[in-house]
């Protein structure tokens, strides 16, 4: 168990769609996990022959809404999630209250950023089997996006004293992380990578690696974990996202274009589109940016078509290239929603950092530090939360040194 001293001699088996992706800094609902196979079509097609000879299986009606699930994560697609919605329902209602189509529509809540629904279904699936990996998961997943840090950290190191593996391995470390125990999340993703042998795994691994030194600021090490990344997995996304903000920040223009292009041709998410659109501004190709932008709108109004609650993606994005309102409506319906007892002052780092920002954009700077403040407490050294952060304090005519 990597909550101990060691995990010598640990055998780690990973079996397709064993668990979603952690959740990561973007707030992306598709993030790239362990377990993934890259190239689920062919499974999902292997499974709907077997269901049209076998439509009572309920275990392969489980089976095929989690294929869906990484095909909406390989592709961006959001159309896969109501096909999921209806394959998993068709599983429970072969055999109800089957862990596996529990812990997927868990998974499907996450992925629709259904947060308080991601975890009821999690608990259900684990009173069903409290050993299930996929549903402990996504327990630790919904935890970690609705704030609550601490039982996060309670639920990663009950799942990896039950079962460990490298689903339960790289969120730890991201809870960890996000806590501020920054070398303790280098130590655990260290202790993974030693016992991972899948390519998907390492990959997975080698870009979460990558993210702890970028938000170091250390770019040399940062571009090092990517390159391995892409060297086990050549076109992995977050390592091709992790390369191109490398390749950004030492003046490689060039490189990080063509890297973003690369990325939303096989990945169009809005924050992909984003980044590749203010990379475009700074090369002086405005209408090219505008496109991007007109795309990650699009893709918004898709998804929320598609039961995806957009807010987060939504704040962020008109905050900085569109209509200060409606990031403000946005980030203030987001935060609520992780954070419905006001008595709870803590409801999650990325909510706060999208609220600060949206209100400052709005004008509303002594509130917006309240919020960037919060999204900065634990410790968690996301580049983008402490540059919000000095920039609300800058408009408050404050030193970033005299705030604490």
């Amino acid at each position: 168990m990597v909550a101990g001293a060691s995990v010598a001699g640990l055998v780690v088996v990973l079996t397709f769609g064993a668990a979603v992706a952690p959740s990561r800094p973007s707030g992306s609902s598709t993030t790239a996990g362990p377990g993934s196979t890259g190239a689920p079509a062919s499974g999902i097609a292997g499974l709907q022959r077997h269901l049209h000879e076998q439509p009572s299986d309920a275990a392969s009606w489980a089976s095929l809404g989690v294929a869906y699930l990484e095909e909406a994560r390989e592709t961006g697609n959001t159309a896969w999630y109501p096909k999921a919605d209806d394959v998993l329902r068709r599983s429970l209602k072969e055999k109800p209250g089957n862990d596996g189509a529990l812990a997927g529509l868990g998974a499907l809540a996450a992925a629709r950023h259904d947060f308080h629904g991601a975890l009821r279904y999690a608990d259900q699936a684990l009173r069903a089997n409290p050993y299930g990996q996929r549903a402990a998961a996504v327990r630790v997943d919904a935890l970690v996006e609705l704030g609550r840090y601490d039982a996060a950290l309670a639920a990663a190191r009950t799942a990896d004293a039950r079962r460990p593996g490298i689903p339960i391995f790289t969120r730890l470390a991201y809870v960890r992380e996000l806590r501020g125990e920054v070398g303790e999340a280098r130590r655990v993703l260290g202790l993974a990578r030693a016992s991972a042998t899948e390519r998907g795994d390492l990959a997975y691994i080698a870009t979460q690696l990558g993210e702890l030194a970028w938000n170091d600021g250390d770019l040399d090490r940062a571009g090092r974990e990517y390159a391995e990344a892409l060297r086990v997995s050549p076109g992995h996304l977050s390592a091709l996202d992790g390369r191109a903000r490398v390749q950004a920040a030492r003046g490689d223009v060039k490189g990080a274009l063509a890297g973003r292009a690369e990325l939303v041709r096989r990945s169009p998410l809005p924050e992909y589109l984003s980044e590749y659109g203010a990379l475009l501004e700074k090369a002086g190709r405005p209408d090219e940016a505008r496109r991007q932008y007109a795309v990650a709108s699009a893709w918004t109004r898709i998804a929320r078509a598609n039961g995806v609650d957009a807010d987060l993606e939504t704040a962020l994005f008109e905050a900085d290239h569109g209509d200060p309102k409606e990031a403000l409506r946005a980030a203030r319906a987001e935060y609520d929603r992780r954070c419905p007892d006001p008595k709870v002052r803590q409801c999650g780092v990325h909510a706060a950092d999208a609220l600060a920002w949206a209100l400052h954009m709005n004008g509303r700077h002594e509130e917006a530090l309240r919020y960037a403040r919060q999204a900065t407490a634990t410790g968690y050294r996301h580049p983008r939360f402490r540059a919000h952060l000095r920039a609300i304090e800058r408009s408050l005519g404050a030193a970033p040194e005299d705030t604490p």
